[in-house]
């Protein structure tokens, strides 16, 4: 090959090199751009502190209303027989038996919203490290560790999020699902 063809070939391979660097350099900025608009959204999941304390509130406020009136609908119901057979036998005694039935679903209750209130925040920062790593391509069993968040425990949850991490559970959160890829 003479002088002037390989001088040629090297203008050529150089034009063609500097294209893809170009069409990289405007994918890389596309990139940041997309992930720009979606970091605000990915930090706040990684910090959230799960359900504010209004919709912590109104939880409570709803779970415990709802236990109280099937023992109030109870004590109405003993009250009304003892006025229609004028015999208050065992109406005290079945109202402390009411109000010490009524404390324990109040306390289990109660103990229902607290784990339900922590598995909010858990879900959401999981959720978080998920769209994390989808978005950089990180492992997020490392974050989570780092987070101080179980490995066993990530694992679980992509279980229950439809078994997979990666492309597959892109797809599935995209509605197309793996299998109708290749199906």
């Amino acid at each position: 090959m003479g002088r002037g063809a390989q001088q040629s070939t090297r203008n050529l391979t150089d034009a063609q090199l500097g294209i893809q660097n170009q069409l990289l350099h405007q994918s890389n900025l596309a990139d940041q751009q997309d992930r720009s608009l979606l970091m605000p959204s990915i930090e706040s999941l990684l910090n959230s502190q799960g359900y504010s304390p209004a919709e912590q509130s109104a939880i409570t406020q709803e779970g415990m209303g709802s236990a109280r009136t099937a023992y109030d609908a109870l004590r109405e119901q003993a009250a009304n027989r003892v006025a229609a057979t004028n015999n208050p036998a065992g109406y005290g005694e079945m109202t402390a038996k009411l109000g010490r039935q009524e404390a324990q679903n109040l306390s289990q209750q109660a103990r229902q919203n607290q784990i339900a209130f922590a598995n909010q925040k858990l879900q959401q920062q999981l959720e978080g490290l998920s769209a994390l790593g989808q978005t950089y391509g990180i492992d997020t069993n490392l974050l989570g560790r780092a987070m101080g968040v179980p490995a066993q425990l990530l694992g679980v949850r992509a279980q229950a999020s439809g078994g997979s991490s990666g492309l597959g559970s892109l797809f599935g959160g995209l509605g197309f699902g793996l299998g109708s890829l290749f199906g």
